[in-house]
């Protein structure tokens, strides 16, 4: 007879996963990579259309769709035992229709600290708490060495074009800006990703712009359009993985926000 653990999810769901669970689906990229960054690579079963991480240890498992768009067919084929979601990234109603059928753990992200507790939850479900530890660990270490900038620059972070979307406060990229050390030029608390005409975003007049390479690819062609309104604010291109990925993929962002903060300021 199996072992199980029961888990409560971050939508306070209860969930009896078999432990350890040895077939597991991930429906979320940065969710995949950590994965094999804990060690148990092996275990995962299939990988979204959008996942990148390891390329040559996912390119030969089944594609299950998109976050938003699962294929369910494929899902029931491989016959999990536990699927990780996440709250934002993906379809509620799919969510809960697979939950119907097999043990959908969802966590829900939103700054730093759940950043770091999620690390940790997720690798006491699937059985890798040392090395959870272990990343969770090395991130708050990197990040603690990054400079805390006195003067607190106003960043527009935008994620889409036509129309113009920004990144409001309720949100873990914001989380990450202030990490970095620059303050949302969005102070509406309430919407999430708002709207912008680009008489809005004259009127906001931020120090910064940053231009996200995800969800909508901005590109250096697309910097000459922002800076026609606003001639004195910089604009930068900047990784979005750095910004949005909220497991071990922090490892890498603590470097790169670094990076970017002297290039801000030199």
């Amino acid at each position: 007879m199996a072992d199980f653990l029961k888990a409560t999810d971050d939508l306070g769901r209860e969930i009896n996963i078999p432990f350890p669970p040895k077939r597991i689906i991930s429906t979320v990229p940065s969710t995949t990579e950590f994965l094999f960054d804990l060690g148990i690579g092996d275990r995962v079963i299939s990988r979204t259309k959008f996942c990148k991480y390891p390329a040559d240890k996912i390119a030969k498992l089944p594609n299950i769709g998109g976050p938003k768009d699962l294929y369910f067919d494929k899902i029931r084929l491989l016959d999990p035992d536990l699927i990780l979601a996440n709250e934002e990234e993906n379809s509620r109603i799919q969510i809960e229709e697979l939950a119907k059928e097999f043990p959908v753990y969802v966590c829900k992200v939103r700054n730093y600290d759940e950043a770091l507790q999620n690390i940790l939850n997720t690798g006491k479900i699937v059985g890798a708490e040392p090395k959870s530890h272990e990343i969770a660990n090395k991130i708050h270490a990197r990040f603690n060495q990054l400079p805390i900038n006195s003067n607190s620059c106003s960043v527009l972070y935008l994620v889409w074009k036509d129309p113009y979307m920004a990144v409001g406060k309720d949100t873990f990229i914001n989380s990450m800006i202030e990490k970095c050390g620059f303050r949302n030029a969005i102070e509406d608390i309430d919407s999430r990703y708002p709207k912008l005409s680009k008489e809005e975003i004259i009127d906001l007049n931020p120090d910064l712009i940053f231009l996200s390479s995800e969800p909508f690819p901005f590109t250096k062609k697309h910097i000459q359009d922002i800076q026609n309104l606003l001639p004195n604010t910089k604009i930068e291109l900047v990784d979005g993985e750095m910004f949005s990925w909220f497991e071990s993929h922090l490892l890498k962002a603590g470097t790169y926000f670094n990076d970017l903060n002297q290039k801000i300021n030199s």
